[in-house]
Order: structure tokens, then C-alpha cells, then sequence
């Protein structure tokens, strides 16, 4: 018998004596793209093709061959299929379903892909028609919402949160993809609630619902009322706030039943992209959809700082693991990471010399390696958004209480770069101190590393800024913290001296007396108000000490201002 080869929808038998034969779902795609309604010579056409086995690859390659006209020919036919793919969707038999999950993926890629190039039809009109777009649109989200929110395969809520990504990134720019208008009006942020609030939903698919929701919030966020953002702003659940929120992926499997929510979900994603020491430079998986989706739940609600305190045993210290820890692969930015099948067994010994840690602690050690290399387009991003979600932390009041509460002291061993005129610093001389400390420390960690030829102004800006939140509360609320401020003060006349000397070259591309007057603020702060937050005389004798003895610093800015200034007038 002839061997029977399956490619590109084809059924080819070896013999060149007959003709190749094609996939009888493929012959269906093709009555679909006639300009016929395929369903007037097979009144069964569109029940037979949600029992046949999608074929993406020739769906989406069929639509990508057409142009623009010959798509417009067809829409009645494609608006027919878009219909009936929601239709199925309320059907019994699971396999309808799937098939038609998929279906509506490959369309809506297919029509967007074309739309990129030929933008002469509506992709709304397109797929659905302008006169049906919003019933079909309402019935599509509540056949999603049931789907989410029922007891059945979690591989079809796997396919549901597929089809809702890719409706919502088939754009370039979120806030251009005028079909979300309708996942707005039809909310379903109580199902990705309810994923992520339930422990084996949320182990299946807690990255991607925290995805989807990430970027549901950023929908027009400052043009209008965006629903999800309400929504997640008056989270307020209490039993899921109280609980040990932080979940390292070296816990084991049944501490992890214990946990609930989308605080829990997220911030276990962000233990999980933090990866083990090494001795010199560390690597992580940088995953900026994950880092959106902590900066929107900081920024958007209050109640999310709290989970920042949440203390749970430092598992980097236990060293007694029960099983061998199994290698966690690092996964590409933007694709869903690894199973939580993948997670170490460690024993959490009832020892009250354990040292504690929190969500907060394990972002700033994170922050600490992605900040460490921003070369890296992507590392400069998710340096970027670590700074912009510690200028949150840094604006907040109960935040700030906490991070200077001298009752509650953390070791933070923070990833330092390696550089030729520094020794690595041991981690067991490393002291407990004031959680601001080690935000201090990451700051001047970044000030000091990154004085370089690609000068990443923008990073710095942001830093400068943090380090000024900080300082009016210390002021405000008169908060003396011991601290080794003089690296402080070095690390910022050293940028100086670093923005004069690079003065020509940095001109041409930044805003350089922008930064250098934020410098020149936060010292003109400390002499003012210094006697408010520092913590003995003797810190106000060293300040004037570095401020005389790098006097020419100040003296060489204060130059180049005035000559830049004569020069522009």
C-alpha cells in the first residue's frame, strides 16, 4: 500500500499515477473562501466542521494569500464562520468547542495580519459586521466567562485565555484595537479572579491570566473609564491579603494550597523569575509582561502594599533539601514560563533564627541583577519598570512606614557588579537594617556602575527620584536612620564629575543640567534640612567635609552652567 504523506493540508499518496488528495476540513476551508454561501448545498456545513481537526496553517496561509479586494468579497462568508465558531462555543460536545477556540484564533490573527498591510476594510466589519459586531461580541465574552468560570478541562480554559491574548495583542499599540471596546462593556475580571484564587486554575494558568489582565488595565487607561482598572483598584479581599502571599518556587507543592488570589499568583511569578547566586555576573529570565502586571497592582491599589510586609521564612538560608532540586529552564521573554511541576522540595524548619524576608526583599535582589546590564534592550525595559515601580513604593506613606520601621530589620544581599577596584562583598557579614537601606543601597549600587558612554539618562532620572521620595519622608516624618550616607554623597559627586567630563558627548543626546540640578537639589536637601534626619552631628561634619574637598566639582558645574547659558543667549 502506498504510503499516505500529510503536508500543507494535503493527503498525497506516493504514486505519481493519481492526484493528491486534500484534508476534507481543507476542502471546506476552500467552500468558506467561494464567494457561496457553503451552506446551501450542505445544510449540515457548519456542524461538520467544528468535528473536523482545525488546520491553522492552512486557515491563517488562506487568508494571508488574499488581498485586500478579494477579502472583501468573502466577508459574508467569514462573518458566517465568526458566528457560528461563537455558536459552538455553547456546545456540549468538548470537541466543537476546541475547534472552535482554535477557529477564532486563526481568524482573528489571519484578518488582523492582512489589515497590517492593506488597512482599506474595518476589521470589526470584517469579522463579525457592524450590525451584529456587538451581539456577537457579548455572546463570544459570556461563552468565555462560563468557560473560565466552570469545573470542566482546564485545557479548554487553557485555549479560552489563548483566544482572549491574542484578541487583545493583535495590535502594535493596545489602546488601537477597537474590538476591546467590547471587553470592556463585557466584563470578565471576576473569571480571571477566580483563576487566580483558585490554586490548580492558578498553577495551570496563572501567567497567563495575569498576562491578560496586565494588559486589559493598559486599555486606553488615560482616554477613558477602563473597567478592569476600577476593579483591580478596590481588591480589598481580606482573607486573601492576610495570607503567606510569597510563594518561592522552592516551596513545596502542598504549601502552595494554602495560598489564594491575584496577589498570591503574582507575586509567586515574580519569586520565579529570580534565579540562583553565581559569583560573577547573575542571570535571570527578564519578563516585562510580569514586572506590568506588579507596577499596575502597586500603583492601581493600595491594598497591594501590605502584601509587600508579608514575612515569610528566607528559604535561601535553609540548606537541609529533602529532595534534589530539579533545574528550572529559563524561558524566553514572552512566552508562558515553565510548569510549576518544575519546583524544589525544601523543608521550612520551625527555627526562630531563621532570617525572614518578604515580596519586597526578593524584587529588590531581582531589580539588583536586571539593573545590572542595560546594554540589553530588554534588561534596560525591565530596569525601567523596576525603577518606576520602586518610585511608587517610595511615594506611598504606609510603604515608606514600613520600609523605616527600626522594628523591622532584613539582611538584603544585593547583586553587585563585578568591577576590578572592589572585592566582592561576603554575604555572612552582610547586617540587619531598615528595609530603606537596601533601597539606598540598590540606588547607589546603579549610580555608581553605570557611568558609561551609552548613558542611560532616563534610568538615572528615575533613581534620583527614588532617592529623593525617600528623603522627604525621612524629613516629613523626621526619621533618623543610620545609614553609611557619605556613599550616597560620593556616588552623586562622582556622577557629577562624570556629566562634566562627558559633557560634549552627552549634550548631543540628553538634558544633562536636568539631572545635574536634581543632584545639586538633593544636596542643597541635606544641608537644609539635614539637622531633621541625620542621624548624629558627626553626619553634618562629614557632609561639609565631601562637599569641601570635592569643592571643584561644584565649582566646575556651577562654570559650565554659566557658559552653556551665555552661549544659548
Amino acid at each position: 500500500m502506498a504510503q499516505v504523506e500529510k503536508r500543507g493540508g494535503l493527503l498525497r499518496k506516493s504514486s505519481a499515477s493519481k492526484k493528491p488528495l486534500k484534508e476534507k476540513v481543507v476542502l471546506m476551508y476552500d467552500e468558506i473562501f467561494m464567494t457561496e454561501d457553503p451552506s446551501k448545498c450542505s445544510p449540515r456545513f457548519w456542524e461538520e466542521l467544528f468535528l473536523m481537526k482545525v488546520n491553522l496553517e492552512y486557515l491563517e496561509g488562506k487568508l494571508e494569500s488574499l488581498d485586500g479586494e478579494e477579502l472583501m468579497k468573502i466577508k459574508d462568508n467569514i462573518n458566517c464562520l465568526f458566528q457560528h465558531c461563537i455558536q459552538a462555543l455553547g456546545e456540549e460536545h468538548p470537541i466543537r468547542v476546541v475547534n472552535a477556540l482554535q477557529t477564532l484564533c486563526a481568524l482573528i490573527r489571519g484578518v488582523h495580519q492582512k489589515n497590517k498591510s492593506t488597512s482599506g476594510f474595518d476589521i470589526i466589519n470584517m469579522l463579525m459586521g457592524f450590525d451584529k459586531a456587538e451581539l456577537c461580541m457579548k455572546n463570544l465574552m459570556e461563552s468565555l466567562d462560563s468557560l473560565l468560570c466552570a469545573e470542566g478541562s482546564e485545557s479548554l480554559k487553557s485555549l479560552c485565555l489563548k483566544l482572549l491574548l491574542c484578541l487583545v495583542t493583535v495590535t502594535d499599540n493596545i489602546s488601537q484595537n477597537t474590538i476591546l471596546e467590547y471587553v470592556m462593556i463585557n466584563s470578565i475580571f471576576e473569571a480571571i479572579l477566580q483563576i487566580l484564587s483558585h490554586p490548580p486554575s492558578r498553577r495551570e494558568h496563572g501567567y497567563d491570566a495575569v498576562v491578560l489582565l496586565a494588559l486589559l488595565v493598559n486599555y486606553r487607561k488615560y482616554e477613558s473609564v477602563n473597567p478592569y482598572i476600577v476593579k483591580l483598584s478596590i481588591v480589598d479581599d481580606e482573607a486573601t491579603l492576610n495570607l503567606n502571599l510569597f510563594l518561592f518556587r522552592q516551596y513545596k507543592d502542598k504549601e502552595e494550597e494554602h495560598q489564594s488570589g491575584f496577589f498570591s499568583a503574582l507575586t509567586n511569578m515574580v519569586g520565579s523569575m529570580f534565579i540562583a547566586d553565581a559569583h560573577e555576573k547573575i542571570s535571570v529570565q527578564t519578563n516585562e509582561a510580569i514586572l506590568l502586571a506588579l507596577y499596575e497592582a502597586v500603583h492601581l491599589n493600595r491594598n497591594f502594599i501590605t502584601v509587600l510586609a508579608q514575612s515569610h521564612p528566607e528559604i535561601g538560608m535553609v540548606t537541609t533539601p529533602v529532595n534534589p532540586a530539579p533545574t528550572t529552564p529559563v524561558t524566553p521573554l514572552g512566552t508562558t514560563p515553565p510548569s510549576s511541576d518544575v519546583i524544589s522540595s525544601v523543608e521550612l524548619p520551625l527555627d526562630a533564627d531563621v532570617q525572614t524576608s518578604n515580596l519586597l526583599i526578593t524584587f529588590l535582589k531581582y531589580s539588583s541583577i536586571v539593573m545590572q546590564d542595560t546594554k540589553d534592550e530588554h534588561r534596560l525595559h525591565s530596569g525601567k519598570l523596576c525603577l518606576i515601580i520602586l518610585t511608587c513604593i517610595a511615594e506611598d506613606q504606609y510603604a515608606n512606614a514600613f520600609l523605616h520601621d527600626d522594628n523591622m530589620n532584613f539582611r538584603v544581599n544585593l547583586h553587585r557588579m563585578p568591577m576590578r577596584h572592589r572585592k566582592k562583598a561576603a554575604d555572612k557579614n552582610l547586617p540587619c537594617r531598615p528595609l530603606v537601606c537596601a533601597v539606598l543601597d540598590l540606588m547607589v549600587e546603579f549610580i555608581v556602575t553605570h557611568m558609561m558612554k551609552e548613558f542611560p539618562m532616563d534610568l538615572y532620572v528615575r533613581c534620583i527620584q527614588v532617592v529623593h521620595k525617600l528623603l522627604c519622608y525621612q524629613k516629613k516624618c523626621r526619621v533618623r536612620l543610620h545609614y553609611t550616607w557619605r556613599e550616597l554623597w560620593s556616588a552623586l559627586i562622582n556622577l557629577l564629575k562624570f556629566l562634566m567630563s562627558n559633557e560634549t558627548v552627552l549634550l548631543a543626546k540628553h538634558n544633562i543640567f536636568t539631572l545635574a540640578l536634581m543632584i545639586v537639589n538633593l544636596f542643597n536637601m541635606f544641608i537644609t534640612y539635614g539637622d531633621t534626619f541625620l542621624p548624629t552631628p558627626s553626619s553634618y561634619d562629614e557632609l561639609y567635609y565631601e562637599i569641601i574637598r570635592m569643592h571643584q566639582s561644584f565649582d566646575n558645574l556651577y562654570s559650565m552652567g554659566k557658559l552653556t547659558r551665555t552661549i544659548t543667549h
